[in-house]
């Protein structure tokens, strides 16, 4: 008897075989999506996270800049050579003035960081006067106390911070703080924990009839600001934030530098005219001789600033990978340039190269998405002269 041989359903080794094939170029595929979707999602979040970063610092520093200058416009001030001790231990920012260090009280004061980062002083007071200001009236020889012709119209109050300046200009200006209420046209300037200003001495000499005291106004309130960036980060020095007059609070992160140029009005004779405005004809990072009298930082030079150009640069939080076979990232492949644009209409631009590397840092700059933030600043303030 003869049976036959029951039929087998199910696949052939070539159909698994294929299936596995088409199984594995799906997963293929659908890696290759994935990898891409998080690359655009890594862009873009590091794109928005700059966007961030960069428009709130220079927001920051926009805001500092505008009021830069006032209380300070006074010819006799601005620009002048000033000593300043504080016991919190705000320095104030050195510049040359034909090669010697000084430190001038301007608007701003510019720390040239190369390709680098930039350090940025911005000075500001908050008399209501604005430039109130009287005559010292006896010479000061040391001492705590200022022999003046008359406090009671210019609002001078206890704690009041005051700069000394002679008249004409020429020497050192001083600061101080007043430590009692003025009587008898006098101002008191004791040492003391309560007078962060205070050495109980000026320090310099002063003719009476041949200086003048001006009113920067409530100690607390004094707004001497300084901006710059360490690894990373945009951070501030201030005389008016508690515990950082000394030492650099962190501001906001992810920021690789600060860049900023003076914009000079260099017009010559009686075409310069402050209080009819001022008008940019130079930019440069560096101080120049821009009134012409053959000195380089000199106070003429320093009322001349008449706006600032301020650049930010900053990075997203995340870094990219590099791409599939390589050992380096491409996210980003050479250093930025600022300023590069001529603004106003008819002043050359001074562009500047920036290096984007943090020190320190265990990942490439390469491997980072940056933006840069540009603005410029009027100082306004520079016009307002007495």
């Amino acid at each position: 008897m003869r049976t036959n041989a029951t039929a087998q359903n199910g696949f052939s080794l070539v159909e698994l075989m294929v299936s596995v094939v088409i199984g594995l170029l799906a997963v293929m595929f659908a890696t290759r999506l994935m990898v891409g979707g998080e690359q655009s999602k890594a862009a873009s979040v590091g794109g928005s996270d700059a966007m961030q970063n960069g428009m709130l610092a220079l927001f920051s520093i926009n805001t500092d800049a505008s009021q830069a200058g006032w209380g300070l416009n006074d010819d006799l001030v601005n620009g002048c050579n000033t000593r300043m001790t504080d016991a919190e231990g705000f320095a104030l920012a050195t510049a040359a003035r034909d090669g010697a260090a000084i430190t001038p009280l301007a608007p701003a004061v510019i720390a040239d960081g190369g390709t680098g980062s930039d350090t940025l002083t911005l000075y500001s007071g908050t008399g209501m006067a604005g430039a109130g200001s009287t005559s010292v009236w006896q010479n000061y020889i040391g001492g705590t106390s200022i022999g003046v012709a008359s406090v009671s119209p210019f609002g001078f109050n206890q704690g009041d911070v005051i700069v000394v300046a002679p008249e004409p200009a020429g020497g050192d200006c001083t600061v101080a703080q007043l430590s009692a209420a003025p009587a008898a046209s006098v101002l008191q300037i004791a040492s003391g924990t309560a007078w962060r200003y205070n050495t109980g001495n000026l320090g310099v000499l002063y003719n009476g009839g041949q200086a003048r005291v001006f009113n920067l106004g409530p100690a607390n309130k004094l707004s001497f600001h300084t901006w710059s960036v360490s690894n990373g980060v945009l951070q501030l020095r201030a005389t008016d934030l508690a515990g950082t007059a000394a030492r650099p609070q962190a501001v906001v992160g992810n920021v690789v530098a600060l860049k900023a140029q003076y914009g000079f009005d260099t017009r010559a004779g009686s075409a310069f005219n402050p209080k009819a405005g001022m008008r940019v004809g130079r930019w440069s990072t560096a101080m120049v001789d821009a009134d012409g009298d053959g000195s380089t930082g000199a106070p003429g030079d320093w009322q001349r600033i008449a706006a600032l150009r301020i650049a930010v640069i900053a990075r997203g939080a995340m870094p990219e990978r590099p791409a599939a076979g390589q050992t380096t990232c491409t996210a980003t492949t050479a250093p930025m340039t600022v300023f590069g644009t001529a603004a106003p209409a008819g002043v050359s631009a001074s562009p500047v190269q920036v290096a984007l590397g943090v020190p320190n840092d265990a990942v490439s700059w390469t491997c980072y998405r940056y933006r840069v933030f540009e603005t410029i600043v009027p100082i306004r303030n520079a016009g307002w002269r007495p």
